[in-house]
């Protein structure tokens, strides 16, 4: 007796009907589904609530009252598939005819017939994901003759999976396309929590790793697919922001955007402490405590992943908050870490520099939704501390050469020992390794005094022990057992800086200075780092940089080194292509300043303002406070001198995070300029970090600014201090609230000081040279 002879209940018929099909049924729900959907019968968001909602009711009806411990994924993961099935069909059953039902049903076996055209009889863009990853995975089981008649059918569900799950912004799109693979994909949606894209960084990281792994053959010597990795990484969806909002009533924050500088700068604070007292979605809660009894008690990052950070154009470098997690707590201790991590990553897609830089990008109406990436942290562990062996910043692109061998097109690294924070910002007193990766051997110091001065002497790191994130001298960290430290340090002779014979157990750390020496002398790591950025700005054909960990295994004689890649970015290109030649004869009178180390390429013609903070004067500022608002005073003649050509002069560190080394401008304070020119005074017998290669220098380079440092009594620097000092100071004249502070900030407005006649800035790479001269 068929089923159709019989009056059924509509839902049973369907039921029944499928029960005849045991294999084909799975691809017969998905079509139903996507008719609900595309039909507005219920919507996707809709049908995975209802359908949670009702998966932990029959958990209730079975007696399990406490489903993390009780049911294994496994189960929770068939659970769902038996409820899904069923509210598939009663969706169906009483809401759509039975004839679009037979007409599915013969679709499917048209489909599976090896004697008809396989044909995509869906539109994509439309259709749920689980039934574009069974279509797609059945398009990649038919026989290779059948593959190539369904190839543009395949790209299409892997465009739409990208554009849905990881990014949509075309010129990502165009050449992620080229690399993901479904089974990728469908990996990336298995480690997503809750909806929505897994944002820009995670995007960024994820297809550099899929390029470098599809080098199958050595490149420069090293073996890309076994060298570099990337960690094993987690992505809490962009749409449980706008749920994280809604849940606790956040909304009105969303539109600070559009308020004034000085409102936003207000108001983040409370905002800061409206987002740290907020409750997540049950269901975002249960999934990241599964997280954390998957990793176990290994180190966490909270990472920033925004849908428009690390994208073409704009990178919003370090606009965004990271923590570590030590993760060293009870279960409970851990996730109220992991969650109070979150909550500030959220809160800072409202921190006023982000805010600022997205005004000044023209990005303030974008739809800018944060998703988080949850990484372990690459390192391992020594005593009771843990951290990377190397971690770094690289650049395809090198800027500044203090040697002329130096190769532009080969990049360069900053490299430091320990977590890379150290390499991504300036910090005082501090320097990591800069390694022109053309010439890893040739360094900007030349004295064994400048290359100890200069070196790395803090180190980031986890403290297991104590459960936090910690900064300790070098000597400390040396002290636990480090892999291949002959490689990384060298000894501190007196005259000369050796090299550490075995281990050398009598040396006093006190002796050991970070180098680098050995690991750049003796192993591939400037090869790898080099054909890493070479490949990688092949692909996306501009210039682009890396943060990366690194570690190095020493066997006598083996060496074995590993990249692991944890963000990639496409730079913002500035065309420096124009060969500027430097003036001849240009008179002592009328030079206002010369460079000749660490000199970009390029020029800033017709310079109307000059903006002069005397560093003398800065130096001797009694307070902190004062230094502050001189930052802030900074920013308003930025926006007052908008549609003016000028320049920002001033002292030691423009941008310091250390406020007595230089003026605490952000890029809302600087955007305007044209040139920032840090004049690098000597202090505590050293003189501080030029700014290239950190979070700071990205924004410089994406606003089209040139950073210069001048070292005053250095051959071939001049710096005119009597037009600095006796020329006028319109300050009074351009902000008359401030002129209580024209002893310490200048503006010097040159044609008024000088005939008429206006500055060029002319700064020539190949030649080290820069001079800024009256016309």
């Amino acid at each position: 007796m068929s089923v159709d002879s019989l009056e059924y209940p509509k839902v049973l018929r369907i039921y029944l009907e499928l029960r005849q099909y045991p294999i084909l049924s799975r691809a017969i729900r998905e079509r139903m589904r996507q008719e609900l959907f595309a039909r507005g019968v219920i919507t996707p968001e809709d049908f995975e609530e209802e359908l949670e909602q009702k998966a932990v009711e029959s958990q209730e009806r079975e007696g399990i009252t406490n489903p993390l411990y009780e049911e294994s994924a496994a189960d929770w993961a068939e659970r769902l598939r038996v409820m899904r099935d069923r509210l598939t069909d009663f969706y169906f059953a009483y809401n759509l005819p039975h004839d679009l039902f037979q007409e599915i049903v013969e679709e499917a076996i048209t489909i599976r017939s090896p004697d008809r055209e396989v044909v995509l009889s869906f539109n994509p863009e439309l259709s749920p994901w689980d039934m574009l990853f069974a279509q797609a995975e059945r398009y990649e089981a038919l026989p290779a003759k059948e593959q190539a008649a369904v190839r543009h059918h395949l790209q299409e569900i892997i465009v739409v999976l990208i554009k849905g799950m990881i990014s949509d912004q075309l010129a990502f799109v165009g050449i992620a396309r080229q690399y993901f693979t479904i089974a990728d994909l469908k990996e990336i949606f298995e480690r997503r929590i809750g909806r929505g894209k897994i944002g820009g960084k995670a995007a960024g990281m994820l297809l550099a790793w899929k390029i470098l792994q599809r080098e199958t053959e050595r490149v420069g010597g090293v073996d890309l697919q076994r060298c570099v990795t990337i960690p094993e990484s987690y992505y809490l969806g962009a749409d449980v922001f706008y749920d994280y909002v809604a849940l606790n009533n956040l909304h009105e924050t969303i539109n600070q955007k559009y308020l004034t500088r000085d409102e936003i700068e207000a108001d983040y604070p409370s905002i800061q402490a409206a987002y740290a007292g907020g409750d997540f979605p049950r269901g975002v809660e249960q999934q990241l405590k599964k997280l954390l009894l998957q990793v176990g008690d290994a180190p966490l990052i909270v990472r920033s992943s925004s849908l428009l950070e690390d994208n073409f154009g704009y990178s919003f470098s370090g606009k965004y908050d990271s923590f570590f997690c030590p993760n060293q707590g009870t279960l409970a201790e851990n996730q109220k870490a992991l969650q109070d991590a979150i909550r500030r990553v959220y809160a800072s897609v409202l921190n006023p520099n982000a805010l600022f830089y997205r005004r000044h990008r023209g990005l303030l109406d974008y739809d800018e939704r944060m998703a988080i990436l949850i990484q372990k942290v690459e390192g391992r562990r020594s005593g009771n501390l843990f951290f990377p062996t190397l971690a770094g910043v690289g650049f395809s692109r090198n800027p500044y050469r203090w040697n002329p061998r130096i190769r532009p097109e080969d990049g360069f690294v900053r490299l430091v020992f320990g977590l890379g924070t150290r390499a991504v910002d300036r910090v005082a007193n501090d320097y990591p390794r800069m390694i022109a990766v053309s010439h890893p051997t040739l360094r900007p110091e030349g004295t064994p005094a400048e290359m100890r001065r200069y070196s790395q002497h803090l180190v980031d790191l986890i403290d297991l022990e104590a459960n936090q994130f910690k900064t300790v001298p070098l000597e400390e960290a040396l002290a636990v057992d480090v892999p291949a430290l002959r490689f990384l340090v060298s000894v501190d002779e007196g005259d000369y800086l050796g090299p550490m014979i075995g281990r050398q157990r009598g040396v006093s750390g006190e002796k050991l200075v970070l180098t680098f020496d050995q690991l750049l002398r003796k192993t591939e790591f400037a090869t790898l780092l080099r054909e890493t950025l070479r490949l990688l700005e092949t692909h996306y054909k501009r210039p682009v940089d890396i943060e990366f960990a690194a570690d190095i295994e020493y066997d006598h004689p083996n060496v074995e080194l590993t990249l692991c890649l944890v963000q990639c970015r496409p730079l913002s290109r500035r065309d420096d292509s124009e060969t500027h030649q430097m003036p001849a004869d240009v008179p002592a009178k009328d030079t206002l300043f010369t460079a000749s180390r660490m000199v970009p390429h390029g020029a800033v013609s017709e310079i109307e303002y000059v903006v002069y903070v005397d560093p003398g004067k800065y130096a001797r500022i009694p307070d902190n406070v004062t230094r502050l608002e001189l930052a802030r005073l900074v920013g308003r003649l930025n926006k007052r001198l908008e549609d003016h050509t000028f320049i920002l002069i001033g002292p030691g560190r423009w941008g310091s995070s250390n406020i007595e080394l230089g003026v605490k401008v952000s890029y809302a304070d600087i955007y305007n300029c044209r040139a920032l020119v840090e004049i690098a005074m000597p202090r505590d017998g050293g003189r501080p970090e030029a700014s290239y290669g950190t979070h700071f220098f990205q924004d410089l380079v994406e606003a089209k600014i040139y950073p210069l440092a001048l070292y005053p009594g250095e051959p071939g620097v001049i710096v005119n201090q009597g037009f600095l000092d006796d020329v006028p100071n319109q300050l009074a004249d351009l902000l008359p609230e401030d002129a209580r502070h024209a002893n310490l900030i200048k503006v010097i407005h040159v044609p008024s000081a000088a005939a008429g006649r206006r500055l060029n800035l002319v700064m020539n790479a190949d030649q080290e040279k820069a001079i800024c001269h009256l016309r």
